[in-house]
């Protein structure tokens, strides 16, 4: 199978990275950006094991079967680096270790590949770390670096890459690669591409998640039941429940794993007495999770209140009258009863309203729980 076999609705993109690969327009460094869930960092992936192919004619490079391509795709080929994190930001440390390992020569492959998923979460500081290096790169080095948008990223590093805008694919085309990929059921892949508004891996994660469907359906009703100020902040304590419930079912697992892990690594049995001098590694895996779970957090209340955003963008429809299909197609009949009792400058307040609480909780301080109580009273 072709490495551009998931990259669906993105004819444009795939056309442009399959004539780079086989050496037409091919630069040291690309950023890849796009609306969470349109597949940048697949995309780079994908470029990743074209570039690397061990395919002779350039032509048909990412093949999908050949060593080569089989190594990015896992990520254990030795030429590419994936640098993502699960903390709120991209260490300047980090940074710095990107820069070494780009100025190393190719082990295996032709190229040394530097994918750095998460290059909206670096502070200018940090930024100015990779600078130099993305403006006069080794040789046989390419850098891709993934953000939501442009403007995420240093105008200083922007300049210096060339860009790959990807798009939302179409529902269909979604629901089409859960069946093929993941074996879901026609219906469910549907429903679940269209409750994630084509979101790739939010819907992937709706078509296998039973308890993930029943949150999203009690975040998108809870609109329809507030009415005061007392359940604006029983509805703010709601959905900071479901979003930290959800972070933590998945973190606490995983920690308990990593932590016997390094005690296995360490030579210590659950229980024992740590020596001293191994108290510092298992401090510094706690702080890692620690980090981690903060953001976990952040993330998924910042999925929660797109779900709730995605009500009012039914309620916004319905009342233009323009006859797009609705996400929340299930609740039909409640969303048309709340879109006669509104308007649509009320609904658009609203929408800039749980916005405005996205852009908080995950670019400043704020406690999650007062953003959302500030937010749900102006939803009543």
């Amino acid at each position: 199978m072709s490495v551009w076999a998931d990259l669906r609705g993105q004819a444009h993109v795939v056309e442009q990275l399959r004539r780079a690969a086989a050496g037409e327009g091919l630069t040291h460094a690309w950023l890849f950006t796009g609306p969470p869930g349109s597949g940048r960092s697949t995309a780079a992936k994908a470029f990743a094991a074209a570039l690397n192919c061990e395919v002779d004619d350039v032509l048909a490079r990412g093949c999908g079967v050949c060593e080569g391509c089989r190594e990015v795709l896992g990520e254990t080929h030795p030429d590419v680096v994936f640098v993502r994190t699960e903390k709120v930001t991209i260490t300047i440390d980090e940074a710095r270790e990107m820069v070494a390992k780009a100025g190393d020569r190719p082990q295996a492959g032709r190229w040394r590949i530097i994918v750095v998923e998460d290059a909206d979460r670096m502070a200018e500081r940090t930024t100015n770390v990779l600078l130099k290096a993305i403006e006069e790169p080794t040789p046989r080095t390419v850098w891709m670096l993934c953000a939501p948008s442009p403007a995420d990223v240093l105008v200083t590093i922007r300049s210096r890459c060339r860009p790959v805008g990807l798009r939302l694919p179409p529902v269909e085309d979604v629901a089409a690669l859960l069946v093929e990929r993941d074996g879901a059921d026609p219906h469910l892949a549907l429903e679940a591409a269209r409750a994630a508004q084509s979101h790739i891996g939010i819907a992937r994660r709706l078509v296998q998640d039973a308890a993930a469907r029943e949150r999203r359906s009690e975040t998108v009703r809870l609109p329809l039941s507030l009415k005061t100020v007392s359940q604006a902040v029983a509805l703010a304590e709601q959905l900071t429940r479901i979003a930290t419930d959800e972070a933590t079912s998945s973190n606490e697992e995983r920690g308990a794993a990593e932590r016997a892990r390094l005690l296995a690594t360490l030579g210590i049995r659950e229980g024992d007495k740590l020596p001293p001098s191994l108290r510092a590694q298992v401090r510094q895996l706690e702080e890692d999770q620690k980090r981690r779970a903060k953001r976990s957090v952040t993330d998924s209340l910042d999925r929660t209140l797109t779900d709730l955003l995605s009500f009012y963008r039914d309620v916004l429809v319905i009342q233009l009258g323009n006859g797009v299909e609705l996400v929340n197609s299930g609740l039909a009949a409640e969303v048309a009863e709340f879109a006669a009792g509104s308007t649509p400058e009320k609904t658009l307040a609203r929408m800039d309203a749980i916005n405005l609480t996205r852009q908080r909780i995950t670019t400043t301080n704020v406690a999650p729980l007062l953003a959302v109580e500030a937010m749900a009273v102006g939803l009543i």
